[in-house]
């Protein structure tokens, strides 16, 4: 059965219940988690002057292709109060899909392998707790090699709730 690596962040409301809510909303309508990492606070990324945000990734195995996977995604980020209006604003929930196997997607509507993978600290750090050596299939290099090779300088801190 095919796996996805999904990171989840919120920076609005009540963080760790959101994703905690939208966790439980991708098992039930998605399909079952095999790793999760911990909550990591992070200075927020993009746009600067909001509030920090909680992330996490996790490793989940479903039977929905990727674009039915994105279309659940997009409902339960609507049923948790998501509103895209602007690019990088404070949101109660964010889930993007990092992975899809070692699938590579480019269409319109969806990249996979996320293409700012490599660029956000936020992201790595959390993949890093439960995919280490996971290669990604254009650069080849793993989740702690793309970590080392990382040039963001935002802090990203373990959630101590």
């Amino acid at each position: 059965m095919p796996k996805a690596v999904l990171h989840l962040g919120s920076n609005k409301g009540l963080r760790s219940k959101n994703i905690q809510l939208a966790k439980m909303l991708l098992e039930a309508s998605a399909g079952k988690t095999h790793k999760a990492s911990a909550f990591y606070e992070t200075e927020a990324w993009g746009k600067k002057d909001q509030r920090d945000f909680l992330n996490m990734a996790m490793l989940m195995e479903t039977s929905h292709s990727p674009d039915e996977l994105l279309d659940i995604i997009h409902k339960v980020e609507n049923k948790i109060g998501r509103n895209r209006i602007e690019k990088w604003a404070a949101r109660v929930i964010d889930i993007d899909i990092l992975f899809y196997n070692s699938d590579i997607i480019k269409n319109d509507h969806l990249k996979i392998p996320h293409p700012e993978i490599t660029n956000r600290k936020f992201v790595l750090v959390p993949l890093k707790e439960i995919l280490p050596d996971f290669r990604h299939p254009e650069t080849g290099k793993t989740v702690s090699q793309m970590l080392e090779d990382c040039n963001d300088s935002s802090w990203v801190n373990l959630y101590q709730s």
